[in-house]
């Protein structure tokens, strides 16, 4: 008879959380929800960037069509305007710094940007709400 696995001890995953804290990376539970909106809208905007690019590249380079221009122009530069807005909300309400703000809005104009900012933004805690003071 082989014998039953031993489970790991409940300290590893307590020393991965505080190791995860100590590099300056909050958990997920933590994101305030106007980080996960912010979030949420910054991998959209990617998504809506990624189809105008596929879009453009059917209508520009093979010909075919020109319906992912179309619809993916409309939907980016709604998403678009819509990432603007939710930034601006995120910076005042989650209180970064002017530079951290402005970089979130720069990063909405190079296409699919938005999502290693994203990454960042939640490694290094800036999706949590912080008290003042």
């Amino acid at each position: 008879m082989n014998p039953a696995p031993t489970p790991a001890p409940a300290s590893a995953s307590v020393d991965v959380a505080t190791a995860a804290e100590a590099e300056g990376a909050a958990p997920a539970a933590r994101v305030s929800p106007v980080g996960r909106v912010f979030a949420a809208i910054a991998l959209l905007e990617a998504f809506t960037w990624a189809g105008l690019l596929v879009g453009m590249f059917l209508k520009h380079v093979t010909g075919t069509t020109e319906a992912g221009v179309w619809l993916f122009g409309r939907l980016h530069g709604g998403v678009f305007m819509l990432y603007v807005v939710v930034t601006i909300v995120a910076a005042v309400a989650l209180r970064w710094r002017w530079w951290v703000a402005l970089l979130a809005l720069l990063a909405s104009i190079p296409p699919l940007v938005t999502v290693p900012l994203e990454i960042w933004l939640r490694r290094t805690g800036r999706l949590v709400r912080r008290p003042r003071g």
